[in-house]
Parts: structure tokens; C-alpha cells; sequence
């Protein structure tokens, strides 16, 4: 995902961003000043995806086929750029990836190497200039910038360069590193490493060239980047479910502060930069990646779901007849529940595939049309059943409410339990995932209990972070900040004023 810049006031270093500000029953932990300048966010979506290929004679219909793939990353649109060797051709709109491209525009993408992005933005920014790649001439030629995650430090960065006369075509902070490289001295490998290593943030990128692509990785490897093969053509994407859908093969991942640069030579490897520890984003697996895909070292998303689902049938015991999952991230972790507690298993939720992004929603004459459009309760199934509902997180908990509610009087369900296969999300996230502010998350500002009454369950219980982590793989490598308020990535702090804004 990427971010769209806007300035705000500015606060002096030092000043606490929490004083003043009242939680409701809880205290939790001071936050490390940082952030960059974003909007308020309107829920929690998926970041973006990005997909590459170097030395195929398909290579557009390839990076076609992977960002459908890597479609659920983001739905605001998509793009393509490709090169011949000798020039660059870029094909980009807003939309769905299906919707975007058809075989006119495919063919005026020739090449044997291509770039794609699948764009998740935030609120108000869905405009065709921010969708990438972003491809820009400088003194050493042409490039394109493919990139997902979200830099900390761009509006600072952002201010600096147009004090030197830079002039920005968009609001993404992507754009601020083509800049960067583009004011940077020497040639391109010493250009790309100095602007690399001014950024600071989440940032997995594809850069393309006439004649050779480069993926790179931030020091905390907070997004996943892989490396696979197909046909002796070297592939990069976000996941590897998109290795999957074009018969590519997985080698390895790029690894964290790594510059890989794929060329006529081959592979060469840079080290940008060792970080102190590792920051892989774990709402990965609890969400954002596909079930099908294997991230952070080769560790399958499905599997890891269904342990999350048994752990938290180890932690949480209810008597109950059902165990169903809120489609579709809720499955593979309900599949895990039931297999643990011995609870059978069913879909008592119905989920719509061909929700369009628009409708025309009636004003009273359907309670809770919002969810009604997207599930559908199995009435025969769920009449008079005690339900265990398994889902992936709440957020605001009005989702949770309406579909507790749709289960008791659409379903006849005789009691409902919701289990949560992740822990209380207390904290935004700012390293490339759509969250809304402090104040708008639930688990931040009520107690459990509270919760369950304002959602009407019979109970409701989560993951525990203890739990949590004794399933990830050396959870001292993933960011739990979502849940605890360790930001491993500090923010500069002159921007207070704006973290300011999304904590209180």
C-alpha cells in the first residue's frame, strides 16, 4: 500500500502525543513519536501489491496474470509498465485488474521485462495520477517505481526536495523516491542506495530499467517480497500465490535490506542496510495475505490460520453446537477451532462474490442491508444451534454487531459466540495497512466485556498475544504493534501534530 501525503502542523520534538488523552477503562503503553503525514482512515483494508518479471518473451501477459493473483492486495487500481530493452511503455487506470486490461492494451506493453501494482489507497485518494507504476526520465535515463508499504519519514523528505525545486505530479509518497534518486549523485546503483538509505519505513519495491529489474526490501522486511523462476525468467511478487497461478517456481525471499538487481548478468545482490531486529507485519497471516500463499520464510498463511483457530480453542471453552467461520478469512482459523475443540464444522454464512464496489443501498426498508449484501445466513442450518463464529479480527465491532444480530433473527441461531483469531487490535498501524484512528478501534478503548455487550454476543473471547506467539516462528521477528504499541519503526518527530490526530 501506499500513502498519500498531506501537510499539517507541525509540533516541536519532544512533546508527548498522549497527554491529555483519556482512554476509557485502559492505559496502555506510551507510543514512540512517529508517523507521517496520512489521512484518517475509514477501516481496515488490504496494502498493495506488486509483481515483476525479467527475461520472458510474455512478460506483460505474465505481470497481467500475477496481479490478478495479488487482486485482493488492492482493488483501486492497477497498472503496468514494461520494457523492450530500449524503451518503456506504461498502461495504468484505476480499477480492477480484469476491468483494466484487455488484449488491445496488453499488446502496447512489448518487452521481456514488466512491472505491475495492484493500489489500495486511502480515503479521497483514488485518482488516476497516484496509481502506479510511476515512471519519470532522468540524467541517466528512464525508470518505473512499483511499491508497497508506507514510508514514515516522506513528508519531511517531501519538504526538502521541493525546497530544491523538485515539482511532484502526485500525492504518493512513493513519488518521493524517484526524487530522491533522481537528486542523488554518482551512478544509478550509488543513486538508488543514497535515496534508500534516507527513507525510512515499510517498503518492499520493484524498480524497472531499460534493461534490468531491481527488488528491493526494506532492514525490517515488514512486507513480504519472494523471488521465484519460470522458465529461466526470474519473478518477484508479494506473495507467492501468484508463483502459483503462472507455474513459477519459489526460490527464495528477498531478504530484508537487500537490493537484488536481475540483469543480462544475473543476479547481484546489495546489502542496503542491517536493521536491529526484524518487523515482519503478523496481520499477514491474519488477514491481508492469501491462505494459499507462503510468506516470511516459506510459512504456509492457511496453516497458520487453522493454528491460530486450534490455539484459541485451547484458551477459550464454550459449549456450543456449530462452529462456524465469517467468510472468508474466518475459515481456515474456524476449520482449526472445530478440528481442537471437536465442535463440528459448517458455512452458516453465505458470502456474495459479486458485490460490486457500488450499489444503490435503500434507506430504511432493509436492517443491516451493508452486511445483508455481502453474507446471508443458512437458516436451516443454524435454527436453534448454540453457534461458535469464528472471525479474523473487530475493528469498530458495527460489523460484529449487525452480523450477531443477522445470525439471531435471520438464522435463528439460540446463541452466539464470537471468537476472534487474533488479539485485541489497540494501536493503528502505520507501515502500509488501512487502519482507523485509536479512538475508532473498540478493543482501545473498552474491555472485553464491554465489547461483547455492544456486539449483543452471548460471548466473546480473542486470541491472546501470549498464544499468538507461540505459534509464529520466532515471534521476536514480527511486528505486533497492532496489539501492544511496540512500533519497532520510530517517525520523525516533527510530525506529531499529525500522530496526534490518529491517537486521540
Amino acid at each position: 500500500m501506499t500513502h498519500d501525503i498531506h501537510p499539517a502542523p507541525q509540533e516541536a520534538m519532544g512533546v508527548n502525543p498522549w497527554r491529555n488523552r483519556k482512554l476509557s477503562r485502559r492505559v496502555y503503553p506510551k507510543a514512540t513519536p512517529r508517523l507521517v503525514g496520512v489521512k484518517l482512515w475509514s477501516g481496515v483494508h488490504e496494502e498493495c501489491g506488486i509483481f515483476g518479471v525479467y527475461g520472458h518473451p510474455e512478460a506483460t501477459n505474465l505481470t497481467y496474470l500475477g496481479l490478478y493473483a495479488l487482486q485482493h492486495r488492492g482493488q483501486e487500481g492497477s497498472g503496468i509498465c514494461s520494457s523492450d530493452g530500449r524503451h518503456l511503455f506504461l498502461e495504468k487506470s484505476r480499477g480492477l485488474v480484469a476491468d483494466i486490461f484487455n488484449e488491445k492494451r496488453l499488446r502496447r506493453l512489448p518487452g521481456h521485462i514488466a512491472i505491475g501494482h495492484n493500489r489500495y489507497s486511502t480515503a479521497g485518494s483514488s485518482i488516476l495520477k497516484n496509481v502506479q507504476p510511476i515512471v519519470a526520465n532522468f540524467a541517466l535515463g528512464t525508470l518505473a517505481i512499483a511499491h508497497n508499504g508506507n514510508l514514515v519519514n516522506a513528508l519531511k523528505l517531501r519538504a526538502s526536495l521541493e525546497d530544491e525545486g523538485a515539482i511532484f505530479q502526485s500525492t504518493s509518497d512513493s513519488e518521493v523516491i524517484v526524487h530522491l534518486i533522481a537528486h542523488s549523485k554518482g551512478d544509478f546503483y550509488e543513486r538508488v542506495l543514497h535515496a534508500l538509505k534516507q527513507i525510512s519505513g515499510a517498503f518492499s519495491l520493484l524498480i524497472l530499467r531499460e534493461k534490468e529489474l531491481i527488488a528491493v526490501r526494506d532492514p525490517y522486511g515488514v512486507r513480504p517480497l519472494s523471488l521465484g523462476m519460470k522458465d529461466g525468467a526470474y519473478i518477484v511478487a508479494s506473495e507467492t500465490c501468484a508463483f502459483d497461478l503462472i507455474g513459477a517456481i519459489y526460490i527464495r525471499d528477498i531478504e530484508p535490506g537487500e537490493v537484488l538487481i536481475i540483469g543480462e548478468e544475473g543476479l547481484r545482490s546489495l546489502r542496503l542496510l542491517n536493521s536491529t531486529r526484524r518487523a515482519f507485519c503478523v496481520f499477514e497471516f491474519i488477514y491481508f495475505s492469501r491462505p494459499d500463499s507462503n510468506i516470511f520464510g516459506g510459512v504456509n498463511v492457511n496453516e497458520m490460520r487453522k493454528e491460530f483457530g486450534r490455539q484459541l480453542a485451547r484458551e477459550s471453552h464454550t459449549e456450543a453446537d456449530l462452529v462456524i467461520p465469517v467468510p472468508d478469512s474466518g475459515v481456515p482459523a474456524a476449520i482449526g477451532f472445530s478440528e481442537e475443540s471437536k465442535i463440528p464444522f459448517d458455512f452458516g454464512l453465505i458470502r456474495n462474490h459479486y458485490v460490486g464496489r457500488t450499489f444503490i443501498e435503500p434507506k430504511h426498508s432493509i436492517r443491516h442491508f451493508g452486511v445483508k449484501i455481502k453474507l446471508n445466513p443458512v437458516r436451516k442450518l443454524l435454527e436453534g444451534k448454540r453457534l461458535v463464529v469464528i472471525d479474523d479480527s473487530i475493528v469498530r465491532g458495527t460489523t460484529s454487531k449487525k452480523i450477531v444480530k443477522m445470525l439471531r433473527e435471520g438464522g435463528g441461531a439460540a446463541g452466539v459466540h464470537l471468537m476472534i483469531s487474533s488479539p485485541p487490535t489497540i494501536g493503528p498501524c502505520f507501515y502500509g495497512i488501512d487502519t482507523p484512528t485509536r479512538k475508532e478501534l473498540i478493543a482501545s478503548t473498552h474491555l472485553i466485556e464491554e465489547v461483547r455487550k455492544y456486539i449483543t454476543a452471548d460471548s466473546l473471547a480473542y486470541l491472546s498475544l501470549e498464544g499468538l506467539k507461540k505459534i509464529v516462528p520466532d515471534p521476536q521477528d514480527y511486528c505486533t504493534a497492532c496489539f501492544d504499541n511496540n512500533y519497532p519503526l520510530s517517525f520523525p518527530g516533527e510530525h506529531l501534530e499529525q500522530m496526534d490526530l490518529l491517537f486521540r
